[in-house]
């Protein structure tokens, strides 16, 4: 130690006591001035423990399971879904009003009733596509003799009232037509005998097959081919004719006949005939049946069975 300071022991010591007063001083002037900011993370820092001695590592344990929500719940769930799922789940369960059921209903018996035209339609064209082409040849050409018979009616219908009308003698002119209208209503009505071309058909029922429906077929696959005066067996046909099994035979408004079973038809042989052999009709119906069928053509057939005029009990002429 120097002489200056064992002299002036007391000076040093105060000189040090009031820089650690200003020191004091002045750091907590410099505290009350820096804001709360710096200080807070300053006193973080100094309590943050320090870095924990490494240890061994090992084996870490496994974490829980979490609790997994039913499938399809949640909006998770919800956001997952696609567009056909989310079109499924909106369609089902359904949701049906009354309104909707009753439009349903009816949209249903619609359908319904187009399919079942639509198959009757496609069954009879179905028919015609089976057939060979020589058949659709002779029905078109059938078609056209009905066509043709229709027209010359027709004609005959505008010349006979063309008559009437310029004829001198009116009332004599329609005496003669009144007379031949009543012939031919004669004839249609069984009361008059006929003769003209037609066909003489034969059927052959050894077996005992042949039935009154199909004896019916026949007479009415004539009618529609143009037949004017039927015969079967000594019994005339008529429109008011009709036929039921008895026994071993067939009836004939009430008139027994057996086999063989005669046709006298008058009527254009080039219509009838085929109209008889058409696939599936007539002839080959009685065929399957093991019954004969012979058809012969001819320019003369005498139909002379006649019916008794039945007067009718209560309908009258509207010009009496």
């Amino acid at each position: 130690m120097s002489e200056h300071d064992d002299k002036h022991p007391e000076e040093n010591g105060d000189t040090r006591a009031d820089q650690r007063d200003g020191n004091g001083e002045a750091g907590n002037r410099l505290r009350r001035e820096l804001p709360q900011e710096v200080s807070a993370p300053v006193s973080a820092a100094q309590d943050a423990p320090g870095p924990e001695p490494e240890s061994e590592p090992g084996p870490e344990p496994e974490p829980e399971p979490e609790p997994q929500a039913a499938p399809g719940t949640g909006p998770e769930s919800e956001s997952q879904l696609t567009g056909r799922q989310r079109l499924v789940k909106g369609l089902w369960p359904p949701r049906v009003s009354r309104a909707q059921l009753i439009v349903a209903v009816l949209l249903f018996g619609l359908g319904f009733g187009l399919a079942v035209q639509v198959a009757s339609h496609s069954d009879s064209d179905s028919a015609l596509r089976g057939a060979r082409q020589e058949d659709l040849v002779r029905i078109l050409d059938e078609l056209d003799d009905r066509t043709q018979r229709l027209e010359d009616e027709k004609q005959g219908l505008e010349k006979q009232r063309d008559e009437l009308e310029n004829s001198s003698d009116q009332a004599e002119e329609a005496r003669k037509q009144t007379i031949e209208k009543e012939r031919q209503l004669g004839i249609l009505a069984g009361t008059v005998a006929a003769q003209g071309p037609g066909i003489t058909m034969t059927i052959e029922d050894t077996k005992g097959t042949v039935e009154a429906d199909m004896l019916l077929d026949a007479i009415q696959e004539l009618r529609a081919a143009g037949a004017e005066a039927i015969q079967v067996n000594g019994v005339r046909v008529v429109a008011g004719t009709y036929l039921t099994d008895s026994g071993k035979g067939v009836s004939v408004d009430g008139n027994k006949i057996n086999a063989p079973y005669r046709f006298k038809v008058i009527g254009k042989p080039q219509d009838l005939e085929p109209a008889l052999n058409i696939p599936g009709g007539v002839v080959q119906t009685l065929e399957k049946e093991q019954a004969t069928v012979t058809i012969e053509r001819s320019t003369k057939i005498v139909v002379d069975a006649l019916r008794a005029v039945k007067r009718p009990d209560y309908a009258r002429s509207s010009s009496q």
